[in-house]
């Protein structure tokens, strides 16, 4: 059955979204924190699954202003459902060959995954065009939540899933988590790979979804502090959730191409994901928490 947004608090939650997006599209600082980070990196892939467990391809997922948006959609090969789902988001590369693997890579765990493309075609090989691509996305949050919002519905209508939730990484990371202020009710489950926060109780209070954060000790980009704050307002307003902070690690931890990239840490990144996931959107006792 499609879910909508109808109740108090999830249309409350939405108009703070607009707050919310407001503010942080005004955070000139971020762009340069994140090209700080990626300043050496290109991006590549190198995550490999058994392509006879997965079905993947190319589908149109969202229209804007007329135009259709393509994501790339991977399913488990064997098996009617349904699945639980997945909605990726990108990094600020945008939808490239390391996004196409991971949503090949929860397809083999089980899950149908849905990689957005909230730069509609464009990808970047080098942090200046990528940093454009995220400042320019970010001109127009509308449009953005938007495309997050069909890409939510087109999961859900589906006849082979079940629960929904949001994974993300940086850009993509800080956008799982509006995806769940968007979907304050309807989401299952939201994971934030060392994404943008919002830590105001006023905003998060609405949040109904229990979410998963994982960051490093040394990032130039979300503060350990930050993360804390975050934490710890999740926890006064009583909101389920899981924080991870890797000692050591830092931004972009679990991107192969990276400069940041720690195999051993980015592995215990997916173990935690994928226990969080499989407690929310795979459990049977998930539905009634």
């Amino acid at each position: 059955m499609q879910r909508t947004c109808q109740s108090l608090p999830c249309i409350l939650a939405l108009l703070l979204l607009v707050a919310f997006g407001a503010a942080h599209a005004e955070d000139n600082d971020y762009g340069e924190r994140v090209a700080e980070e990626h300043a050496d990196d290109s991006p590549s892939a190198n995550i490999e699954v058994d392509e006879d467990t997965v079905r993947a391809e190319t589908r149109d997922y969202a229209t804007l202003d007329g135009e259709p948006v393509s994501g790339y959609l991977a399913r488990p090969a064997n098996g009617s459902g349904p699945f639980p789902a997945v909605v990726l988001i990108h990094e600020w590369w945008g939808l490239n060959d390391n996004i196409r693997a991971m949503a090949r890579r929860f397809a083999d765990a089980g899950y149908v995954a849905l990689a957005v493309d909230l730069y509609e075609g464009e990808t970047a090989e080098r942090p200046k065009r990528a940093r454009s691509l995220m400042e320019q996305a970010m001109e127009r949050t509308d449009r953005l939540e938007r495309n997050i919002e069909q890409a939510f519905y087109y999961l859900d209508v589906m006849p082979s899933t079940d629960r929904i939730g949001s994974v993300g990484w940086c850009f993509g990371g800080g956008w799982s988590l509006r995806t769940a202020l968007m979907f304050p009710e309807e989401l299952d489950a939201s994971v934030i790979y060392y994404g943008e926060l919002e830590t105001d109780p006023d905003r998060l209070n609405p949040l109904d979804v229990p979410v998963l954060g994982l960051f490093g000790s040394e990032d130039g980009v979300v503060s350990t502090d930050t993360v804390r704050e975050f934490g710890q307002t999740l926890t006064e307003l009583e909101k389920p959730h899981e924080i991870h902070v890797y000692e050591g690690a830092g931004h972009a931890f679990a991107n192969p191409s990276g400069e940041n990239y720690d195999s051993a840490t980015a592995a215990r990144a997916w173990s935690e994901t994928t226990a969080f996931l499989n407690r929310y959107l795979k459990s049977p006792s998930a539905a009634s928490e």
